[in-house]
């Protein structure tokens, strides 16, 4: 059964709001009607490839090689967050981008809220499905909630002490004219 709720849900993608024209469909078993459709794993599985149907990932998803290496065709890869508390969805998204070099689009569906929208893009998600109770002006602002952050991520490989002890040796060294 289609997720209903999916336009009524916030959507942003790369930053900005967004229209989403992806439908979420829950149910391993049920007919694919709408296009373009995001579909459970093992139904994405079954079909041939093709750029209206997309796979979502159950967080619990054991991301093996062989399983990456067949992603790489999905138009798009939907990560579930089936409780906001689930973090595993994170990592999934990190190895996904670090690991196995996924360059399309990442989305975070589920129980997705406010709070983790600066930690998901972080992570590698480019597009994010917002609970529906969530406020789209209040998750673009915590996009920009931190200016910096300490730890290495996907969204900035350096991390913060080696920016600066990079500045502070550029800083000291002597000028020549």
């Amino acid at each position: 059964m289609p997720d209903q709720a999916t336009a009524s849900r916030p959507f942003i993608r790369q930053g900005a709001p967004a229209e989403d024209r992806w439908t979420l469909i829950r149910d391993d078993d049920a007919e694919l009607q709408a296009s373009p459709a995001i579909v459970p794993l093992s139904l994405w599985q079954q079909t041939s490839a093709s750029d209206a149907l997309a796979p979502w990932l159950a967080s619990d998803t054991e991301l093996t090689p062989e399983l990456a290496a067949e992603l790489v065709k999905a138009p798009l890869i939907a990560v579930d967050f089936p409780k906001f508390t689930d973090g595993r969805g994170y990592s999934l998204a990190r190895l996904l981008r670090e690991r196995y070099g996924y360059t399309g689009e990442i989305r975070a569906i589920g129980d997705v809220l406010v709070d983790q929208c600066f930690y998901l893009t972080r992570c590698g998600f480019d597009a994010l499905s917002l609970r529906e109770d969530q406020w789209l002006e209040d998750a673009l602002h915590a996009l920009n909630a931190f200016s910096r952050a300490y730890q290495p991520a996907v969204d900035e490989p350096e991390p913060l002490f080696r920016h600066r002890l990079r500045e502070a040796i550029h800083d000291a060294e002597p000028a020549f004219a």
